[in-house]
């Protein structure tokens, strides 16, 4: 039940975005979620400022979630992800921030989980 929306100021081709999904998918498991419930969404070309500059690539990603997850988890998920930002766009770690958002209610096909 993750949805994880990924803001970044350069352009992301198809390839990208592809390799992004797959490692993100590969990445839900360190926080116990699978793969196939996860959604995505990913906007490039964002006028994202960072420190002042925009002039550097500088990404934000916003994960929210089912539930809660323990602080080590998170951890662990926060240096795939920009792991996986950095490798595979070449933003490099310290432009990028990540956000939790742990919910209890979440609908889907016509029911709450």
């Amino acid at each position: 039940m993750p949805f994880i929306n990924t803001k970044v100021s350069i352009e992301i081709t198809a390839e990208k975005e592809a390799q992004l999904k797959a490692a993100f998918g590969k990445a839900m498991g360190l926080i116990g979620k699978p793969e196939a419930y996860l959604m995505l969404n990913f906007e490039d070309n964002c006028r994202l400022w960072f420190s002042g500059d925009n002039k550097k690539p500088s990404a934000f990603i916003d994960v929210s979630i089912l539930h809660s997850a323990p602080r080590a988890s998170y951890e662990k998920l926060t240096e795939a992800l920009c792991s996986c930002v950095e490798d595979i766009l070449s933003i490099p770690g310290d432009r990028i921030y990540v956000k939790y958002e742990e919910t209890e209610n979440w609908g889907h096909n016509g029911y709450m989980f």
